[in-house]
């Protein structure tokens, strides 16, 4: 066992973990924080999305020792400082850019990647950047909009898939 030690959503943290003890698997069993879904094991479906030190990484695909020292935001820190939903999340809910819920997690951190890079994106690009990540309940379309609308945009000029 060895100990890590990095920032998540915020505050310092450590835990021990093996070396082979996947990211993923430290923020839900080693903190707790059960948002971060792993849905796949294999970097397809983008539920484990985090951003570590600003960039989104699939979680089920990185050593939590790999990131030591780093910073690391999940989906619980993507709320309001007052614990209400940050503009991203209320988008998701506003625009029903959620069915079961499996998938949210990661479609928000990498929406939220997406938007710091380009805080205008189109259609196409929202549609293209989101590839990495899998739906099975809504078929895209709303979590497009729900991108969107987070930005800023009108989404009544998307058009249906």
């Amino acid at each position: 066992m060895t100990d890590v030690t990095m920032t998540v959503n915020g505050k310092a943290v450590s835990g021990d973990v093996e070396g082979r003890t996947l990211l993923s698997s430290f923020l839900r069993e080693g903190l707790g924080l059960t948002g971060t879904h792993v849905g796949c094991d294999t970097s397809q479906c983008g539920a484990c999305v985090v951003h570590v030190d600003g960039r989104p990484v699939k979680s089920c695909t990185v050593f939590a020792l790999d990131v030591a020292g780093a910073t690391v935001r999940t989906i619980e820190g993507m709320a309001n400082a007052d614990g209400s939903l940050g503009v991203i999340q209320q988008a998701f809910q506003d625009h029903h850019g959620l069915q079961c819920g499996f998938c949210t997690p990661g479609m928000v951190m990498s929406a939220a990647a997406l938007l710091a890079d380009n805080p205008k994106p189109t259609e196409s690009e929202v549609r293209h950047y989101l590839e990495g990540n899998i739906c099975r309940c809504t078929g895209y379309h709303n979590i497009v909009k729900a991108v969107l609308a987070a930005s800023g945009q009108d989404v009544a000029a998307v058009a249906a898939e």
